[in-house]
């Protein structure tokens, strides 16, 4: 499965976390992520990520693009509900656009631990049904 994984500035240091504490899950995956957050997680896992541009320099629409052509499974958004974001709306495109194609979304630690949870046991095939459907048609 495709993973992306954002995390706004105050949560990178949580989102780090996440990625060590479930490493033996994600290796098992193609993970994405935008700049900075996709360095930090490399440098902290060893695991390969592919890293788009920081999120205000469009690396959030970078991952919308590729879920718009379902061609992402899940994201981990680790967001900062208290602090403004200057590119609001480019987050909130993002969050809709995984709710329009039904994209598993966890915007904070304990959401994120439950799709880890349930990736890790299987029970996220059903993307792989809707890959099959699309290379079918």
């Amino acid at each position: 499965m495709k993973i992306a994984l954002i995390a706004h500035d105050k949560k990178k240091p949580e989102m780090v976390e996440f990625a060590l504490a479930y490493k033996s899950v994600l290796k098992n995956h193609e993970l994405y992520a935008t700049g900075t957050t996709g360095l930090k997680v490399k440098e902290a896992t060893g695991l390969p990520v592919h890293r788009f541009q920081s999120g205000p320099l469009g690396g959030d629409q970078q991952i919308g693009a590729m879920i718009a052509s379902n061609d992402m499974d899940m994201v981990v958004f680790l967001r900062d509900p208290l602090t403004a974001q200057p590119h609001e709306p480019d987050v909130n495109a993002l969050l809709r656009l995984s709710d329009v194609y039904r994209i598993p979304l966890a915007t904070n630690l304990a959401s994120a631990e439950l799709l880890m949870h349930a990736l890790k046991r299987g029970e996220m095939h059903w993307r792989e049904l809707i890959h099959s459907r699309k290379d079918d048609a």
